[in-house]
């Protein structure tokens, strides 16, 4: 039987806390670890408890969500522990720097309660980011602010179809819709997502779709052979 998915909820919200704990503790196959008022608090018991994700608010007192996410994605003891940013707006500004933080996706608080069970599945395993569509229009807002002080990604050394890869990732698509785009095996996908993952230095598939956006290959695409 496989071990359940540990939860740590941080939110300096009591009610919206409960609610999430409800939700978790309710679902078979997870379980919440602990409870942060915030985000001082939410890195303190991450480091405690270790949990597989965390449910983390952006905008809480003493530390906000964003220098939380910061603190537990930047800690090797903790490089097991994926992030999931909650946000009342989709267009929040604190979204994109959570995700350059090292969250692995985010989601509107008032998600149906499917919606958020499967997104803390989906961030547990790795699998891609969460909300695509609304990811991307956030990304794609957000990563054309300051570019003049930030220095693009270099993808100098991918190889063509690694290039292919990323641009599909960034649009949303998932390894099974990626080999059916590329007429190529989900096990020849998965190879190229590691290899991506290496060579950009990046912690998962949210970090490649950042990494894509700000190198400006998500919109020009690969160009021809």
């Amino acid at each position: 039987m496989a071990e359940a998915v540990r939860v740590l909820i941080a939110d300096d919200q009591a009610l919206l806390r409960g609610s999430f704990r409800v939700l978790v503790d309710s679902t078979p196959g997870m379980e919440t670890v602990g409870e942060a008022g915030d985000g001082a608090e939410a890195v303190a018991l991450a480091r405690e408890l270790t949990p597989d994700v965390v449910l983390m608010d952006l905008r809480m007192p003493v530390m906000d969500g964003i220098a939380a996410t910061r603190e537990i994605c930047s800690d090797a003891a903790l490089a097991g522990v994926r992030v999931l940013a909650l946000t009342m707006f989709d267009m929040d500004e604190y979204v994109y720097p959570a995700l350059q933080a090292g969250a692995s996706g985010f989601m509107l608080k008032d998600a149906s309660p499917d919606d958020l069970v499967t997104g803390i599945r989906v961030i547990a395993t790795g699998e891609g980011v969460l909300a695509p569509s609304v990811t991307r229009r956030v990304i794609a807002n957000f990563s054309h602010q300051d570019t003049a002080a930030r220095p693009a990604p270099r993808l100098v050394g991918l190889t063509r179809r690694e290039q292919e890869v990323l641009v599909l990732i960034a649009k949303g698509l998932s390894n099974a819709e990626i080999a059916d785009h590329l007429v190529i095996s989900l096990p020849t996908v998965k190879t190229h997502v590691s290899s991506l993952l290496s060579k950009l230095n990046a912690r998962d598939r949210a970090q490649l779709v950042i990494v894509a956006y700000e190198s400006g290959i998500a919109e020009r695409g690969v160009p021809p052979a």
